[in-house]
């Protein structure tokens, strides 16, 4: 880490690309922490896109409430937000991204990173998404597609992460029907070259907010939650 300062409460939600569900899973997650008690935040360090695309006012609403989630930086561009920045000619600056998502996730007794896009996605200053959870020090929840071709970006994903020293708690595999072989082969598979958890999550009905909470809690088990957030005293189930 960059400062001696650890969040021993926090972790991330990151993917291996974009519109691959990261947002969706924040949301339930930190619905779910929410549900039980905590005052679970998630944190969005930075939104491009931005209108239309905002990540933690759809996190809040999902919570039905405005301080589950907040965003410190929003750029319009529908770009990375390096990219974004530059191009909206507009400064933006890695240290402040990290000290902010710092500060954020400590306000709160669990703090949730969600991040931009993929992992290698440049945030500011030639530092990228996996930098700022390796800087953060916290474990990381990895969504990825269920379908063909998810057993090349997830692996390569996982060993990323690993490499950086970040621990990978679990995978989740969103949208996932089991309407292909591939589909219903790949979480038994991804077991074997990653020996992560492997959880699938179906396609959830969005038209009431609040179901997102219900539909991950229903479908995926308490131990998508890294274990330091269970043992630093989260009660995950309604006992």
């Amino acid at each position: 880490m960059t400062e001696s300062e650890t969040l021993d409460d926090a972790f991330a939600v990151v993917g291996t690309d974009t519109n691959v569900g990261k947002t969706f899973v924040t949301a339930g997650l930190v619905g779910w922490l929410r549900e039980l008690g905590s005052d679970a935040r998630g944190v969005k360090p930075v939104q491009s896109g931005y209108p239309p695309d905002d990540d933690a006012a759809f996190v809040a609403d999902v919570c039905g409430d405005d301080s589950a989630a907040t965003c410190p930086r929003r750029l319009g561009p529908a770009l990375a937000p390096a990219v974004a920045a530059d191009v909206a000619d507009e400064t933006l600056e890695y240290e402040t991204i990290r000290d902010e998502a710092r500060s954020l996730l400590a306000e709160s007794n669990l703090g949730v990173l969600e991040g931009v896009g993929g992992l290698r996605v440049p945030l500011a200053d030639g530092r990228e998404v996996i930098d700022l959870v390796a800087d953060l020090g916290i474990p990381a929840v990895l969504v990825a597609r269920s379908g063909l071709g998810t057993l090349n970006h997830t692996a390569l994903s996982v060993s990323a992460l690993r490499n950086r020293g970040i621990t990978v708690s679990a995978i989740v595999l969103n949208h996932y029907e089991g309407e292909t072989l591939a589909e219903r082969t790949n979480p038994d598979v991804l077991v074997e070259m990653t020996d992560c958890p492997v959880h699938t999550l179906p396609p959830l009905d969005v038209s009431e907010p609040s179901a997102v909470v219900t539909g991950v809690r229903e479908h995926l088990p308490p131990d998508v939650f890294p274990e330091r957030v269970v043992s630093g005293g989260a009660s995950l189930t309604d006992d």
